[in-house]
């Protein structure tokens, strides 16, 4: 199984750059895209709908902003659109498909860059998130939660953790939620289960040639429950071509979809 999640930063955009060119190499099960930025009415060209793939769209109300996909080869039991909660619907922000023995998640997580307010909302969020996630491990659900968590754990998820640690994305509120849900709700950051490189990141600033000098964040995760652990293979994340200010995270997993 491997499965890949992009925040794309407008899937239009991204298209442009060749995304789905260079997925389409990719053999991948199945795609979770963030920030799609566009309205499934907008999509209507054939590059949105790759043949091999069943294609699905959370889309946020607002214009241009926000917004979920998932392309899968399989096909899924049941797809889950939103978490029921009216103001985190409304921004396209969470879809999931179900197959018979594991489920696969697109979450965006939103920003708290913009100020106190959207901060606020980014809490509320989590506050909501987290016990759906317990419930579901209870349950005993496998779970892939796919996407961009806006949240860089520990210093070595950061190239600047000194100068960022009064800044959203690396507060201290924020990395202990997902110490949480790492040491306590039964999931796991799959990219720290294998060996890595140092400096490994999933976003850059676009200003300052953050990403030509490599000046980071690694925000983009594949959060898995406990379950999935062993069958973990492979991780990369890839940076030869740049289709949005982030990259493409590709895991591949000793596991099956059962999708009978």
């Amino acid at each position: 199984m491997r499965i890949i999640t992009f925040n794309a930063n407008g899937i239009r955009s991204a298209a442009k750059k060749g995304f789905f060119t260079w997925l389409s190499r990719q053999r991948a099960d199945v795609v979770c895209i963030q920030e799609t930025k566009a309205q499934a009415h907008q999509l209507t060209d054939s590059v949105f709908h790759p043949k091999v793939f069943k294609s699905y769209f959370h889309d946020a109300e607002k214009k241009g902003y926000s917004g979920t996909a998932i392309y899968t080869r399989h096909n899924p039991t049941r797809v889950i659109t939103g978490l029921g909660i009216d103001w985190i619907d409304r921004e396209g922000r969470y879809l999931e498909v179900q197959f018979n023995n594991v489920s696969v998640v697109s979450l965006y997580l939103p920003s708290g860059t913009t100020g106190d307010v959207r901060q606020d909302y980014k809490y509320r969020f989590m506050d909501e998130l987290l016990p759906r996630l317990r419930k579901r491990r209870k349950r005993g659900d496998s779970l892939v939660i796919c996407g961009d968590w806006n949240i860089a754990h520990h210093n070595e998820d950061i190239r600047n953790w000194r100068g960022n640690k009064k800044n959203s994305g690396f507060l201290p509120e924020e990395r202990a939620w997902l110490t949480q849900l790492f040491d306590e709700e039964g999931y796991c950051d799959s990219f720290r289960l294998l060996p890595q490189k140092e400096h490994e990141y999933s976003w850059w600033s676009q200003r300052g040639g953050a990403r030509d000098n490599n000046v980071g964040w690694r925000i983009d995760y594949q959060v898995i429950s406990e379950d999935l652990k062993p069958t973990l293979s492979k991780t990369r994340i890839y940076r030869d071509k740049r289709f949005s200010d982030h990259a493409p995270c590709v895991h591949d997993y000793d596991f099956t979809i059962d999708a009978t």
